[in-house]
């Protein structure tokens, strides 16, 4: 389809001259047809238009090829003085001794030298993550000192259940021990079983009640039962642990632990509590739990050489057979009066 002014001109020419061809005498030069775009405001002289048209069949094509000029035919040598005049702005801030090589044609700029790798980059990380994470700065200061304390007692049980295994390995290969005997530390031993295991069932109980405590002041609105449950199975699951064996007893109390960690998280999550709560709860559980590792790792050290100190099971089953053989000699006794009344009523 023929768009512009100059190739309906051409086409209008050709047709009057009823496509004849052109004779030798024909003066191309002498002809000048003036063609107007409708797109473009200047006008072309194209007088080898006809000779084009003359020598080859008329196409769209070939018309618009020999009739059209674009913009990238002719210079623009007023803009690229302009350009020329131009001062590029030093960016020294950016220079580098690879930056004024630059990669054309498949060149390569100089490569930088490769810093020295830090083999301690990860560790440092890491000990960061942890002192930030212990730091604890949006923690009350009164709250962090008290809770902090409250795992005292757990360490101190614990470090010490490992130094009495030790002094009873040290007496069992050498005969003696160095600051304890075996019996002592055995002594010890069985001493800091119901204490630890005690203050567990506490603290347990006391996670819970603070549940309870956020209900009654509202904190994160009023949640009912779903908020009071977890104060009610905290001590739940806590005090039945001290009537069982020390080592299940601390196996059960370290669920207690972090079941109760990840009831707090979800608190926290849904704004049930202060938003650094999750964070606190989460290093006194890791100190907690570390320590009753550390007890349980200390008792296995020892399991047989060491005497099971009677628990409350055993207590209750040591009353109940002293109350049977206290009554069997009761009724045995009573018996023995009664035959040896009847034997002085013979005899009279």
């Amino acid at each position: 389809m023929l768009r512009t002014g100059a190739a309906r001109a051409v086409l209008r020419t050709l047709n009057t001259s009823t496509f004849q061809p052109v004779r030798s005498s024909f003066n191309v030069a002498a002809t000048k047809v003036q063609f107007t775009s409708k797109l473009c405001t200047s006008s072309y002289k194209r007088p080898q238009a006809l000779a084009i048209a003359a020598r080859k069949p008329v196409t769209a094509c070939l018309v618009r090829q020999a009739t059209t000029q674009t913009q990238w035919d002719k210079i623009d040598k007023k803009h690229e003085k302009d350009v020329g005049k131009h001062e590029l702005e030093p960016t020294p801030d950016i220079v580098s001794s690879s930056s004024s090589v630059h990669p054309v044609f498949s060149e390569v700029a100089t490569p930088e030298p490769e810093r020295e790798v830090d083999m301690m980059a990860g560790i440092k990380s890491d000990i960061k993550t942890i002192r930030d994470t212990f730091s604890l700065a949006d923690v009350p200061r009164q709250a962090y000192i008290l809770g902090l304390a409250g795992t005292l007692p757990y360490l101190a049980t614990s470090l010490t259940t490992v130094y009495c295994a030790w002094e009873i390995n040290h007496a069992t290969a050498t005969g003696a021990g160095l600051l304890l005997s075996q019996h002592s530390a055995e002594l010890m031993l069985h001493i800091l079983e119901p204490l630890q295991i005690g203050w567990g069932a506490v603290i347990i109980s006391f996670l819970g009640a603070i549940h309870w405590g956020l209900e009654w002041a509202g904190y994160g609105g009023y949640q009912g039962y779903r908020r009071y449950a977890i104060g009610v199975v905290a001590p739940a699951v806590a005090w039945p642990t001290v009537l069982l064996p020390a080592e299940y007893a601390l196996i059960a109390q370290f669920l207690a632990f972090n079941f109760l960690y990840y009831a707090d998280a979800r608190a926290t999550v849904r704004g049930w509590t202060p938003s650094w709560y999750g964070t606190y709860r989460f290093v006194l559980t890791f100190i907690v739990g570390a320590a009753i590792v550390i007890s349980l790792v200390g008792r296995g050290q020892i399991a047989d050489r060491v005497g099971k100190l009677p628990g409350p099971m055993d207590r209750v089953k040591a009353f109940r057979n002293e109350a049977e053989m206290a009554a069997a000699e009761e009724e045995h006794s009573r018996v023995a009066k009664r035959a040896k009344k009847n034997e002085g009523v013979d005899s009279d």
